[in-house]
């Protein structure tokens, strides 16, 4: 349900459908209290109850989903963690706060509104409009008895003064007896006369308690009018006008003393009466502002129980999201890293100590680890190094016969020039098919046969096994076997230039003295004899050359070093081949910015002068080809590398062999005359100086011939020192 409600967003549909039905029930509960305003009535109390229960349900459900998300953003800002804790506390929380405050906003209202319509219910206004009718009618019935004594009493004032003066005792003692037996406080005769003055000729007050009449003139109206009586009353006495003659404007004025606790209760009556219609017109507004009060208090109170939900949950968590930090850093690499925080007896304080002492456990374990790998780590270096340091290619092979290790010679020797290739992880058979046959008969060594960019090298394999898989070391023994070569033939040479050189000298000094004594002595012809004999001068002249490259491939002296500029030798070298062959064309071009090298001039010069004879000849060669119509060429350029010169040579002739790799060996050569020992002097006096000389096939036909000459060569050709291991 977890995973159904995550991936359905639930808590969002509710959100939603809380906000909506929030909206409906608010448009509700206004048109509910609208609708009625006009009657005055209250709402029902089942209705009012369900709208505040409608209303405070989404109402709380959204604050409820407010505190969620709250709890939410607090846990993901801490630890960026799904804050289910918080949220299960604060919804918690929550419930405890929210269910019962919606049952005591349920009893409240209904109790309120039990008690309004109790009290503002219809017999509870007839019970007070009957006091007040039947105080009012109580008090109107003693204001008309004092009217009607007043009207019958004027009656017969009327008829006494008929019969008697007003200044008469019998009047006197009638209008005395008439106060009496109407129960009367007071009587007395008023005329108003034309003018509105009022004179009183006779008053009858046994209490004393009398004042100046006076006959307001709304009582004067009133009984112009025509009406037998007007009466008035205030807190102290009712009083009440008739006529008597209006014609002549005589008034009987009669008083009697008010019952104050009749007209206090009436009138207390009148106001009770006139309060509980107050009431009730408010009661509607007392109704809506008590739902109010009980809805903003609901919320409130849910509100504060949500923060401190918040705030609760903050401090009981904090210590497990410190932990999770913690833990999180410690699987990053910190174990030194300890928890400060709650260390009581609570389950906190136990788990952080657990975790403090497992952190300290992995820290001396780390430790250990660490110095174990760095023992390792200098072993490994120091075999790297030793395996570095080592002139022969090494190869780790496995079981199934792939790359596990190659050392740096091993790539250098196995890998195509310009071409970087990964070779652990491949099979051997891969890079060297020539290596993995000698593993694969088993054999503990063997010479094989590698080609590495064009060059034939011959590799001293040698192979051991483990447990793992095999051991192989070789090591390119070509340059040895040259040297092999080169030594033996300069051996050769030595001892075929001592053994021609000796019987030479003899050989040329006889035939010249046979000539110059019997040339004049040879009639028979003598151009013959002197053909042979310059014929047999001639060949012990080109034998003794033949001696002289001998004695100086077998020995070349060694080079004297001294500081020479390199383009001024080569142009040297070359304006002597362009004097002598006007008929190739001749290309030159330097670097202006290369400085001087210490070279041997004269053996410098001896080796541009070899490999453009060299070059002269191959164009000779493809010119007897081609015929007319070709023209040769031969490009000089030198340039400057990283502590070395560089000399490249380039013809159009007929280009190199196809054992091109043998080119330099000594008595290797394409020509029909030659010794085949110019290219191995050349070579040979290149590795004095540092270099190395290599042949390329030139683009359009042709060779180049590159030259490398180091800047300082005895640096170059000193050997590595021993290391020490």
């Amino acid at each position: 349900m977890q995973v159904v409600a995550r991936r359905a967003n639930l808590f969002a549909v509710i959100a939603v459908i809380a906000i909506v039905a929030f909206l409906v029930m608010t448009a509700t509960t206004w048109y509910a209290l609208t609708s009625n305003a006009d009657n005055g009535k209250l709402l029902p109390s089942d209705l009012t109850a369900s709208l505040l229960v409608g209303t405070l349900v989404p109402a709380l459900t959204i604050l409820v989903l407010f505190g969620r998300r709250m709890a939410l953003r607090r846990a993901q800002e801490s630890i960026g963690g799904t804050g289910l804790m918080h949220v299960r506390l604060v919804f918690l929380f929550s419930l405890i706060s929210a269910i019962p405050t919606l049952l005591v906003v349920v009893f409240a209202s209904w109790l309120f509104q039990s008690g309004v319509e109790f009290w503002f219910s219809d017999s509870s206004r007839g019970l007070l409009e009957n006091a007040n009718k039947l105080a009012l009618g109580y008090y109107d019935q003693a204001r008309r008895d004092v009217g009607y004594q007043t009207v019958a009493m004027a009656q017969d004032t009327r008829i006494m003064l008929n019969e008697n003066a007003v200044a008469s005792p019998t009047f006197q003692a009638f209008l005395a007896d008439a106060v009496l037996r109407r129960n009367l406080s007071m009587a007395a005769i008023v005329q108003v006369d034309a003018d509105g003055k009022q004179r009183t000729p006779i008053i009858v007050d046994p209490d004393r308690k009398g004042q100046e009449q006076r006959i307001t003139k709304d009582e004067l109206a009133q009984l112009d009018r025509g009406e037998p009586m007007a009466t008035a009353s205030n807190a102290n006495r009712i009083v009440a006008v008739a006529p008597i003659e209006r014609e002549r404007g005589i008034y009987l004025y009669t008083a009697r003393a008010s019952d104050l606790l009749a007209l206090s209760q009436g009138q207390r009556a009148e106001n009770i009466v006139q309060a509980y219609e107050v009431l009730t017109n408010r009661a509607r507004v007392l109704q809506l502002r008590f739902n109010v009060a009980l809805f903003i208090a609901s919320l409130v109170l849910v509100g504060l129980s949500i923060w401190f939900a918040l705030r609760f949950a903050d401090r009981q968590v904090k210590p497990l999201y410190e932990l999770v930090d913690a833990a999180r850093r410690v699987g990053a690499g910190n174990y030194a890293l300890r928890l400060e925080g709650r260390t009581g007896a609570d389950e906190i304080g136990l788990l952080n100590r657990a975790f403090n002492r497992m952190t300290a456990q992995i820290d001396k374990q780390t430790q250990d680890l660490l110095s174990a790998n760095r023992e390792l780590h200098e072993r490994s270096v120091f075999i790297e190094a030793v395996l570095e340091s080592v002139t022969s290619g090494i190869v780790s092979l496995d079981a199934a016969g792939e790359v596990l290790l190659m050392n740096s010679m091993a790539q250098k020797l196995l890998s195509q020039p310009g071409a970087e290739v990964e070779f652990v992880g491949r099979h051997l058979a891969e890079v060297a098919p020539q290596i993995a046959a000698v593993v694969e008969q088993g054999n503990a060594g063997g010479l094989v046969q590698y080609s590495r960019g064009g060059d034939l090298l011959t590799l001293a394999v040698k192979t051991s096994r483990d447990v793992t898989g095999h051991v192989i070391t070789f090591e390119d023994i070509t340059r040895q076997l040259l040297d092999q070569r080169t030594a033996a033939w300069s051996d050769v040479a030595r001892r075929i230039a001592h053994e021609i050189k000796n019987p030479l000298t003899p050989i040329q000094l006889a035939t010249e003295r046979l000539s110059r004594r019997y040339r004049k002595q040879i009639t028979d012809n003598p151009e013959l004899f002197e053909d042979l004999t310059r014929t047999i001068i001639r060949q012990v002249g080109d034998l003794r050359k033949m001696v002289d490259e001998f004695s100086s491939f077998a020995r070349l002296p060694k080079p004297v070093f001294r500081a020479e500029d390199p383009v001024a030798l080569t142009r040297q070298a070359l304006f002597l081949q362009e004097i002598a062959r006007p008929d190739i064309e001749f290309e030159f071009a330097s670097d202006s910015e290369l400085g001087s090298i210490d070279c041997d001039r004269h053996q410098f010069g001896q080796a541009m002068t070899n490999v453009l004879k060299n070059a002269v000849e191959a164009i000779e060669a493809k010119a007897a080809q081609i015929g007319e119509g070709y023209r040769g060429l031969i490009a000089v350029a030198v340039d400057g590398l990283p502590g070395s010169a560089r000399v490249r040579i380039r013809d159009n002739g007929i280009g190199l062999s196809q054992d091109r790799e043998r080119i330099i060996e000594p008595y290797v050569t394409t020509r029909e005359k030659g010794t085949g020992l110019g290219l191995a002097i050349v070579n040979k006096i290149i590795e004095e100086h540092g270099g190395e000389m290599t042949f390329l096939p030139a683009v359009g036909g042709g060779t180049e011939v590159v030259m490398r000459f180091a800047t300082d060569p005895l640096l170059a050709t000193r050997k590595p020192e021993a290391i020490d291991v």
